[in-house]
């Protein structure tokens, strides 16, 4: 007799999860549960009520990850420039109101700002140097007022010298005399920090300083040093000079010491070349070279270690896209905001209206000037004008365009807005509130604790419901039920 085989009995098939990748019990899968509710903690209880902060004070904010936006949006105040712009990018410039003119026209003078009073000082009237000092004060931001002609006077005339205000001090150092030629004094200012006086101007003798010039010298570039100042390059009447000097301010009493040269000397000798210091160097480009034509060169003084951590000690050029697009001197050159800006100056033939502009990085390199046309100068250029920069604005006032030695100035904003609109695959920028001030600050910690507190009840339901998943089942099973029964009826 046949036995019966006994019957197999049911087979249990494995649950699978996330489309059959994973099975529903391993480890796997719990890791990748736990792992999205940890992620999805972070976003509600972190995120969310961190950009409803930032809704509130901001112009705008960002949304997931903007690595390219492929649709941009840019406030009305940026203009022609494009959308984005630039890092380093100007707004197009504007001739300022024909009130803020100067007095009468000028170039090669140098404007400086001392507490809320902008003084130009000295120049050139196309003929010969002047004496004269014209004083505006500051009205705003980034906005002055008319110019007073009374100013107090140089001792005597100069132009083209190096002018900087330096430790409440105003220094006038070297520059062309009424004869045109280079000259070795120091004039001083030294305005009331109280009362906003300017005073007089002193020589350096009658200022008991000991700042007169190893040796007569005009269109140097004076820069301040983190102990002192820098005269860099300029001419003698003879041909440009390759030296750059420095003033040590003592430690004591702050007073500027007597001129020494630095061991560090300019690769290329030149006069009229512009010259910035930014982060840990000395960056001076364009000028007039010895054979008496407009260079494109750029070097770059760097400062020694130990005890030489202030003093230049050697000064190199490094070609290609360091140097300029093309040859300049007698720039309105200056730097801002990190960058190095190279405005109009002269070919050799004609003044120029281009805008020239680099980013520095951190290791000090050059990686290349930039250039976007609706950033260039009216078209009749500038050279020798007396650039500053404002609050958001630069400024250039005066100087000489193919119309002749100018009396008015011109203007752009240096800092553009960002887009207000940004859209990318996987992220966006929006516009926001912006409330500014303290009332903004506490709204937006209001929003920020509100949105908190909803995202934490939101966790509590849910993990109330994943506890009592038999009574939510039949909570829905009855739901279902009573659709059905109000369905036949």
């Amino acid at each position: 007799m046949a036995t019966q085989a006994l019957y197999p009995g049911t087979t249990r098939t494995r649950r699978r999860a996330l489309f059959g990748l994973l099975d529903a019990d391993s480890w796997s899968w719990a890791f990748v549960k736990a792992l999205f509710w940890f992620v999805l903690m972070i976003f509600m209880l972190g995120y969310i009520p961190d950009r409803a902060y930032y809704f509130t004070v901001n112009r705008t904010i960002d949304l997931g990850i903007l690595a390219w936006s492929p649709v941009n949006f840019c406030p009305a105040g940026n203009r022609t420039l494009p959308c984005p712009a630039p890092v380093g990018a100007v707004v197009p410039w504007d001739i300022s109101p024909q009130e803020l003119a100067l007095p009468a026209p000028r170039t090669d003078g140098a404007v400086v700002q001392s507490g809320t009073s902008l003084l130009f000082v000295g120049g050139s009237d196309g003929k010969s140097a002047v004496d004269t000092t014209f004083v505006a004060k500051t009205s705003g931001t980034g906005n002055f007022d008319k110019w007073d002609p009374n100013g107090p006077k140089l001792p005597a005339p100069r132009s083209n010298a190096g002018v900087i205000y330096s430790g409440g001090k105003i220094y006038v150092v070297g520059g062309l005399d009424a004869n045109g030629k280079p000259t070795d004094t120091v004039f001083v200012l030294s305005p009331d920090s109280t009362s906003g006086a300017l005073g007089k101007w002193q020589t350096s003798d009658e200022a008991k300083l000991d700042l007169k010039l190893p040796e007569p010298r005009a269109g140097a570039s004076l820069v301040a040093a983190s102990d002192g100042l820098f005269l860099v390059g300029g001419t003698n009447g003879k041909g440009p000079l390759d030296t750059i000097l420095k003033s040590t301010f003592d430690k004591k009493t702050g007073a500027p010491g007597k001129w020494t040269p630095q061991a560090g000397k300019l690769y290329t000798a030149v006069t009229d070349a512009t010259a910035a210091v930014n982060g840990t160097f000395v960056w001076v480009y364009g000028g007039t070279t010895a054979d008496g034509k407009p260079t494109n060169l750029v070097q770059r003084a760097e400062y020694g270690t130990g005890a030489d951590a202030t003093n230049i000690v050697r000064v190199g050029i490094r070609a290609g896209s360091t140097n300029l697009p093309a040859p300049r001197t007698n720039l309105d050159g200056y730097a801002a905001n990190g960058n190095l800006y190279a405005v109009g100056g002269g070919d050799g033939s004609k003044p120029q209206s281009t805008l020239y502009w680099a980013v520095p990085t951190s290791t000090g390199d050059l990686p290349e000037w930039k250039h976007v046309d609706v950033s260039d100068l009216p078209a009749a250029g500038n050279a020798g004008g007396a650039p500053f920069v404002l609050g958001p604005n630069a400024i250039i006032v005066g100087g000489t365009t193919a119309d002749g030695v100018q009396a008015s100035s011109i203007r752009a904003n240096i800092a553009p807005e960002a887009p207000f609109f940004q859209l990318g695959p996987v992220g966006a920028t929006v516009p926001a509130l912006k409330i500014d001030g303290e009332i903004g600050q506490q709204l937006g910690y209001l929003n920020a604790n509100t949105i908190g507190i909803v995202d934490f009840a939101i966790f509590l339901v849910i993990g109330w419901a994943f506890a009592h998943r038999e009574q939510i089942a039949a909570w829905r099973e009855r739901r279902r039920r009573e659709r059905e029964l109000r369905a036949r009826a």
